[in-house]
């Protein structure tokens, strides 16, 4: 269901806060690195630069993310399997985990914090970025058009992204694990150029599982409304539009 050239329309945006999280992981040496959700592999090879004498694995369930990443595997440095982030398991314990906009897929985020973090070797470090805009227009509008429309049925069941808990209870959940934590938030106002830019955001994240459902002259029906919507919540300043966008951080290690 991933289109991957929506989801790089806005590539620089969307990888910021990857490196704001990695300016804040301990700067020492790691010998196996997991990238849980990896997409297609960009990120996750610069992990393998910048630990070039670590082992790095993407791990992500897409095929579509994952055909572009495998052509960046690296034979004995870095290497992409077909895994899911709720159920996949390493063979052995792992000295650095990151997962950058990946978490606020799974159900059940705290069995997935225990989950993650029975993967980490002693001293193991475990490093997450998630999303945390649910509350703003782009979805409180969403939500809304799901819920009015003739396709509110049909879309019921779908996969849900609006699982993210509050940004304490990740900290209690980490500490419960016997964690030192690092934990920070960030609203980036991502200044986004082109026609009707919030709905081709959305279009390559949140739109995805909502669209596969809908048949073509569904879709359509479903975005006119939609960016018709968006446009009046985030107007155009001059040639950009504004879309704030708050993020969720942590980085937890073993002591």
């Amino acid at each position: 269901m991933w289109d991957v050239a929506q989801y790089e329309k806005f590539q620089g945006e969307r990888s910021r806060p990857f490196f704001d999280l990695l300016a804040r992981i301990p700067d020492r040496s790691y010998g196996v690195i997991l990238d849980l959700g990896c997409g297609t592999g960009e990120l996750t090879a610069v992990l393998g630069e910048h630990w070039p004498e670590a082992r790095v694995a993407g791990i992500d369930q897409s095929e579509e993310m994952l055909a572009p990443a495998k052509a960046r595997e690296v034979v004995d440095r870095l290497e992409f399997r077909k895994g899911d982030i709720a159920s996949w398991r390493p063979s052995k314990p792992v000295d650095l985990i990151v997962s950058n906009a990946a978490f606020q897929w799974v159900p059940d985020q705290a069995a997935l914090v225990k989950h993650v973090v029975s993967f980490l070797a002693p001293k193991g470090v475990l490093a997450v970025q998630i999303p945390d805009n649910f509350d703003a227009a782009s979805h409180a509008i969403l939500d809304k058009v799901e819920a009015e429309g003739p396709w509110a049925e049909k879309l019921r069941t779908r996969l849900r992204h609006d699982v993210v808990l509050k940004h304490a209870r990740y900290v209690e959940l980490l500490l419960a694990e016997g964690l030192n934590v690092d934990a920070w938030a960030t609203e980036y106002q991502h200044l986004l150029a082109g026609d009707d830019p919030v709905l081709e955001w959305m279009k390559g994240s949140a739109l995805r599982p909502i669209l596969a459902r809908l048949s073509e002259e569904e879709r359509a029906e479903f975005l006119g409304i939609y960016g018709s919507q968006l446009r009046t919540a985030y107007p155009k300043s001059g040639a950009i539009t504004i879309f704030p966008f708050r993020r969720l951080f942590f980085v937890a290690s073993r002591r």
